[in-house]
């Protein structure tokens, strides 16, 4: 299984009946394809769509129908468009369940930064800051290294995106909750030791007696 299917499928086991979602960009999409059988949640786009479906076949698409990254989606029967200021005022009131961002980098405390690397262009920070402040719950979507290094670190060198932490990140091996403030290591995936989670972590672990082997 590729690692972001896997992170997707232990991420879905998250979402209950009547949840509003949001999904970030990049791997966070991938997450609407695995929702459990018989659970009916509401994914929220932050550009203005509550409703978003799988992404239309070849052709089909709708120049008007996109999710947050501006990839094409469908609407489910049901769904609703609004406005930017009404998406953010449902983000900002607190009004969405959950939010799965990805991240560039997560440290010990809990702290995401995922918005910009120094020295680079972006368009802005988008909707990140509002959705970790605002959303009641916040899992981070992210591979376990890039390029060889760790992206769960002791503390974020890159800008940090809220000074609200984060609850949880998943990664292709592991899950890691901020339990009293400081990373815990919860869950491995398949195959993977809790030792080899450590020698892939720069962040300090604290590291329960019993650890579980991810559901998928």
């Amino acid at each position: 299984m590729e690692p972001q299917d896997i992170i997707a499928r232990r991420i879905a086991k998250e979402l209950s009946e009547g949840m509003l979602v949001n999904l970030g960009i990049g791997i966070p999409t991938l997450v609407a394809k695995h929702v459990s059988e018989g659970v009916h949640v509401f994914f929220q786009s932050e550009n203005g769509l509550i409703g978003t479906g799988a992404p239309p076949a070849e052709g089909m698409a709708h120049p008007t129908l996109t999710d947050a990254g501006g990839r094409p989606v469908t609407a489910l029967p049901g769904a609703c468009t609004f406005d930017s200021a009404t998406s953010f005022g449902l983000i900002r009131g607190g009004h969405v369940d959950l939010t799965v961002l990805g991240g560039l980098q997560v440290d010990q405390d809990g702290y995401l930064a995922n918005w910009v690397i120094p020295g680079k262009m972006v368009p802005g920070m988008g909707g990140a800051m509002d959705l970790v402040t605002g959303a009641k719950r916040v899992i981070v979507a992210m591979q376990h290294t890039a390029k060889g290094a760790t992206k769960i670190v002791r503390k974020c060198k890159l800008p940090i995106t809220s000074l609200r932490t984060v609850d949880m990140v998943v990664t292709e091996m592991a899950v890691i909750a901020f339990r009293g403030g400081h990373a815990t290591l919860v869950e491995t995936a398949p195959g993977v030791s809790a030792a080899q989670v450590v020698a892939a972590t720069e962040a300090e672990l604290n590291i329960p007696d019993n650890v579980s082997v991810m559901a998928l």
